[in-house]
């Protein structure tokens, strides 16, 4: 008999794999708009409660879709009901804090519904389905900023900082991975990467400065093979600095 003093790490490994989703680039989509809004509107109590059922939010998401799109629930029952009670109790917290959180939540329905729409697809790796997901990210701003009582104006440029980084960064990804190579993909990246150099000019010079460095990269490295980590850790940087133009502009 296999305890779990004597699980193997392996073992413990795929274990932890069954309650953690293998989306590496989705934790920087969470965090750093969570922090754009904290870091701009200033920091509340009620944003530690809002930042965990985000996160568990998230992660009942990620299995819910499976759901939905394997048509088994049976096999992902036991991460719904070790998530949605800590989302839906950690969200009931920031209401009662800030009930005006509610306001956003048609945008979330609605975003929620185009993914729901293509999980039963099979089609999660579509553009739209993945700028719906980057708008459901970026609109984390606005909630963290409510809860710090701050209104959209005050927290606008960060919103367009982050929004027009990961929008930009689906495209790029594409081009890196399930794209390469593509050529019809790779000049969409580059006109919308041009596009979002003009846009961050509303949001001052370090910004323009950023954004093109980021066009440099989504017109250079498709070049290269890069594995999947190193794409990461380039974006690891990205988002910092796109983080700290977010709450300084």
């Amino acid at each position: 008999m296999t305890t779990s003093s004597t699980r193997s790490p392996a073992g413990r490994r795929r274990s932890a794999r069954q309650f953690i989703p293998p989306q590496h680039g989705a934790w920087a989509m969470l965090i750093v708009p969570w922090l754009a809004g904290v870091l701009a509107a200033g920091f509340h109590w009620a944003h530690l409660p809002l930042l965990g059922a985000w996160l568990a939010g998230y992660l009942f998401s990620y299995y819910a879709l499976q759901a939905v799109k394997t048509r088994r629930l049976a096999r992902v029952r036991l991460q719904l009901w070790c998530y949605g009670p800590v989302a839906a109790a950690l969200g009931l917290l920031v209401v009662l804090a800030r009930p005006q959180v509610l306001a956003y939540a048609p945008a979330y329905a609605l975003l929620l519904a185009v993914n729901v729409g293509y999980a039963r697809q099979r089609r999660e790796r579509a553009l739209l389905n993945d700028i719906a997901s980057v708008a459901q990210s970026c609109l984390m701003v606005f909630v963290a900023a409510t809860v710090a009582g701050a209104g959209p104006r005050e927290t606008a440029p960060a919103f367009l900082a982050v929004l027009l980084y990961f929008t930009g960064t689906v495209l790029y990804v594409k081009t890196m991975i399930r794209e390469r190579g593509n050529p019809a993909y790779h000049r969409a990246s580059m006109i919308y990467h041009v596009l979002a150099v003009g846009a961050a000019a509303w949001l001052g010079v370090p910004a323009v400065i950023v954004f093109t460095l980021l066009l440099a990269r989504a017109a250079v490295l498709p070049r290269y093979r890069l594995a999947p980590k190193q794409v990461g850790i380039i974006e690891i940087v990205g988002s910092a600095l796109v983080l700290a133009v977010a709450v300084t502009a």
